[in-house]
């Protein structure tokens, strides 16, 4: 385990603490654990979570962006995704998971293709939900977390394995917070 697994762990909490309450201020934290971590997993050589973190870095600068416009005084809103919306979501997200897996076990050494192919695109869905600051991001972020602990923990990576342990906590509570909020203000898209 290096001290940048550390430090990217330290911001990576610090990030979904700020996001479950729904504070601007997580994406300064996120835009430094992604850069850093790009380099954690190219060491241990899970690719895809290596490239996710260039495309959680570019929405992440879109989120900031997204979420200081909708701002509300010190609030920002959130709200459910449409069933259809649900579907088109899922489907997607499954297409690009076999097509991301596939590649990644044809043309890398990737340790663990399909697994962490999994893992990217999930991850890419609700990263992009998020941004949007749709509820649903929140059971995907669980899923996330309840996959990656074993992957990363296999890959002797064991202080991201322990993150994601406290991030399906705070995966949890953030979906607690976000459907509060969403019922107090029901905003659907």
């Amino acid at each position: 385990m290096s001290q940048l697994e550390w430090l990217a762990a330290a911001l990576v909490l610090t990030n979904v603490a700020l996001v479950a309450l729904r504070s601007v201020w997580n994406y300064p934290f996120a835009l430094a654990a992604v850069t850093l971590y790009a380099f954690v997993f190219f060491e241990a050589k899970l690719y895809s979570d290596m490239l996710l973190q260039g495309f959680f870095f570019a929405l992440n600068l879109y989120g900031w962006a997204a979420w200081m416009r909708a701002r509300e005084g010190s609030d920002i809103p959130v709200g459910w995704m449409t069933a259809r919306a649900r579907w088109i979501w899922g489907g997607v997200t499954a297409a690009a998971w076999v097509v991301w897996s596939a590649a990644m076990h044809r043309f890398t050494d990737a340790a663990a293709p399909w697994i962490d192919g999994a893992i990217a695109m999930i991850s890419v869905t609700a990263q992009w939900l998020l941004a949007r600051r749709r509820v649903e991001s929140w059971w995907l972020w669980i899923l996330v977390d309840l996959i990656a602990v074993p992957l990363f923990a296999w890959r002797g990576l064991y202080a991201t394995s322990a993150v994601y342990v406290v991030l399906l906590g705070l995966s949890i509570d953030g979906l607690i917070q976000w459907r509060r909020a969403a019922h107090a203000g029901t905003v659907a898209a």
